[in-house]
């Protein structure tokens, strides 16, 4: 390496981390689980996003974003969540070495900020639910203080199709994607990685909470409708309304909409805990639902990956407070 470099190096070394960085996220490994292929015909993988660096997928899209606006000039962000997104915005913040301010609802439990604070990042506690966080960290913004938006932006969208990069790279062949849903960043980002590798074919099973099922609802009605209020305790889906980009491909043949109980979530996170030593919250136990159940939607598929998300915030304390 050239001495002139090197003397850079010594002077900034925090520009040359940053201009070093391609990513934010880690290529998480693709595992197949016997236990959960049992009684289908099928062979079950399991893409375990769960042991991101920030606890969740969330960092593949956040991350994505967040190093597209700091080329273009942003030094400071603000995200508005008491969860995964804004862990994963204070993570990347830190990594980026650029201050972040996270609003959090009144709800958000005190593991969850400690969390984000642990990044660096200032939390501030704002509103009673998460458009009121939203609404009041929007206006903290500015020309270089970018917002991140926890699912709406396609920034995050691509960054979060790389799940669908890496799981071609293991020469495996999804014919189904099975995903949570909340306000749909996760999916669209499946549904663009798909495109991207020609697999427009493979399904994806799209599965929400009862009570936290905007996306299910807003099929229903043909409209995207905004729920009244959240009642799903798999809070990580609490999106009263699903991003428009996602309601626009209600219509499309290979996404299939599938809707689990609160019990039905709880119950995958312990069989889960059991068979692969891995503690997800409920909204990840979402999508792990519809396997452990076999349910019959599984039938017609031979090649099943679920996107195991993650989830912070979330301890066994938590988990033997559910009684089902």
């Amino acid at each position: 390496m050239p001495n002139d470099i090197l003397c850079d190096i010594v002077k900034n070394p925090n520009e040359f981390q940053k201009t070093m960085l391609t990513k934010l996220h880690i290529n998480t490994p693709l595992i197949e689980s016997l236990i959960l292929g049992e009684g289908l015909n099928a062979k079950v993988w399991l893409k375990m996003d769960t042991l991101q660096p920030s606890g969740s997928f969330k960092i593949r899209g956040i991350g994505h974003a967040m190093m597209h606006y700091v080329n273009e000039g942003a030094t400071e962000f603000v995200a508005a969540s008491g969860g995964n997104a804004g862990l994963a915005t204070a993570y990347a913040g830190r990594r980026l070495n650029k201050p972040v301010t996270v609003v959090v609802p009144t709800t958000t439990k005190p593991i969850a900020k400690e969390l984000i604070e642990r990044e660096g990042a200032k939390v501030i506690v704002n509103g009673d639910n998460f458009l009121a966080s939203h609404d009041f960290a929007i206006k903290l913004c500015g020309d270089k203080k970018r917002y991140i938006h926890p699912f709406d932006d396609p920034l995050i969208w691509h960054g979060h199709s790389s799940i669908i990069d890496e799981i071609t790279k293991e020469g495996i062949t999804p014919d189904l994607i099975i995903v949570s849903v909340g306000g749909g960043g996760l999916l669209l980002g499946i549904e663009k990685g798909l495109k991207r590798h020609k697999l427009s074919n493979a399904s994806i099973l799209a599965v929400e909470t009862k009570g936290a099922d905007s996306f299910n609802k807003s099929i229903i009605a043909n409209e995207l409708i905004e729920l009244d209020r959240i009642t799903s305790i798999a809070t990580s889906l609490g999106a009263k309304k699903v991003s428009k980009a996602l309601y626009e491909l209600k219509n499309n043949k290979n996404i299939i909409s599938h809707v689990v109980s609160d019990k039905s979530a709880v119950k995958a996170v312990e069989k889960f805990l059991h068979d692969h030593r891995q503690l997800v919250e409920p909204a990840c136990g979402a999508s792990l639902a519809p396997v452990y159940e076999k349910s019959d939607e599984l039938n017609q598929f031979k090649e099943i990956v679920v996107i195991v998300c993650g989830g912070v915030g979330f301890t066994l304390e938590n988990l033997s407070d559910f009684n089902f």
